[in-house]
């Protein structure tokens, strides 16, 4: 089985590589993230892994860590040097065992290295799959990475807080069989609409 470290590195791996498809002229593209269009949704990104970077690196972070990054000049580029970073510092010896201080999700609260990957990690695959629907094409998430990203999305609290205006997630959507469509049933637990379209 797979360490949670390896099941980042390969949603990372599909995110780089949907993000390498992207062309300036594609960046107006709608997503599934009502707020943002394509280039708003990859500068988002690239700040993320900018940010997740800074808190695997230690001993703290600041929200302008996690702010967008423009990447209109070069979308692919910008996002590649994003990954490079992240995945390194994810990866550096003894950095999931650290406590992560995450300043644009609580500035007070710190977090296990582990937990932080798996935020992390379903961000990316919810992302991924963001950026192939503005692209009107699928993103392949090996099973692997599936499950654990719906064991990590069972996780998330759902409630109010989903509600409330620049939360991460909607309100989950009825599962019917988690079984049956990992990737899914993964959506509708973060809110999401499986059958969402451009």
């Amino acid at each position: 089985m797979a360490t949670l470290l390896e099941l980042h590195h390969r949603t990372l791996t599909v995110s780089r590589d949907l993000v390498g498809r992207v062309g300036p002229d594609a960046l107006g593209a709608p997503t599934p993230c009502a707020d943002w269009d394509l280039g708003a949704l990859l500068a988002h990104m690239t700040g993320q892994n900018h940010g997740f970077a800074a808190a695997a690196d230690g001993p703290s972070t600041t929200t302008e860590d996690f702010l967008p990054r423009d990447v209109a000049a070069d979308p692919a580029a910008g996002y590649d040097t994003s990954v490079d970073r992240v995945l390194a510092a994810v990866a550096a010896e003894g950095a999931t065992e650290r406590t992560w201080h995450l300043a644009e999700f609580s500035p007070r609260q710190d977090f296990p290295g582990q937990s932080a990957l798996g935020f992390h990690l379903i961000d990316y695959v919810a992302h991924g799959w963001d950026v192939a629907r503005a692209l009107g094409t699928d993103v392949a998430f090996d099973d692997e990475v599936l499950a654990t990203a719906v064991r990590i999305a069972e996780q998330v609290p759902d409630g109010p807080a989903r509600l409330v205006p620049g939360a991460a997630f909607a309100p989950r959507l009825p599962v019917a069989d988690p079984d049956s469509d990992l990737l899914a049933t993964f959506l509708r637990l973060l809110g999401r609409d499986p059958a969402w379209r451009a």
